[in-house]
């Protein structure tokens, strides 16, 4: 795990607030400095470069995502129910350094697109150990993004598209259930 501290952890909040407010231009070490609240000297005291600085938000992702990995294997409805009922964006701390991630990925920063790509595959390996199948994980991973991507774009949480009140989300459960192959 990284080292931390509060002023370290101030200053990668801050990096994402800015990529995810205003893009990747806005997120200068002058701007994330600032929406800190510390020097810049003290942004490179924690973070020698921007590099840097987007290798501790890479970091960041990845220490949330093991976390989230465990969740879902452990979880005591089973991984699948999970996935899907946590599926929709809640503003957690996963969801703003995924998203935040995502800025950068947009603005061709290789290493970002890498780290999606491996956690998209996390979700549906563990998936696929859960059903079995390869091609079933694949369905309830692009299930899972189609629900994260409506509550990224529906107000306040309200989907104007899909069901996903806790009893849509029940019937959309069965159907997955009924698609996933018996384990033996």
């Amino acid at each position: 795990m990284a080292s931390s501290s509060p002023t370290r952890d101030r200053l990668l909040d801050s990096f994402e607030e800015l990529l995810i407010e205003h893009g990747e231009r806005a997120a200068t070490l002058d701007g994330v400095a600032a929406a800190a609240g510390v020097s810049k000297g003290g942004l490179l005291y924690h973070f020698g470069s921007k590099a840097a600085l987007i290798d501790g938000l890479l970091a960041r992702l990845s220490e949330l995502v093991a976390i989230d990995i465990a969740d879902i294997r452990s979880a005591p409805a089973g991984p699948v129910d999970f996935l899907i009922r946590t599926s929709a964006s809640t503003g957690t701390p996963l969801d703003r350094t995924f998203v935040a991630v995502t800025r950068l990925a947009q603005g061709s920063h290789q290493e970002a697109n890498e780290m999606l790509a491996g956690i998209r595959r996390q979700w549906v390996t563990v998936i696929e150990d859960a059903v079995g199948d390869r091609d079933v994980a694949q369905m309830i991973a692009l299930i899972s993004d189609g629900l994260y991507y409506e509550s990224t774009v529906s107000e306040a949480g309200e989907s104007t598209v899909y069901d996903v009140t806790p009893a849509g989300l029940d019937r959309l459960l069965s159907v997955i259930a009924r698609v996933t192959p018996p384990r033996g």
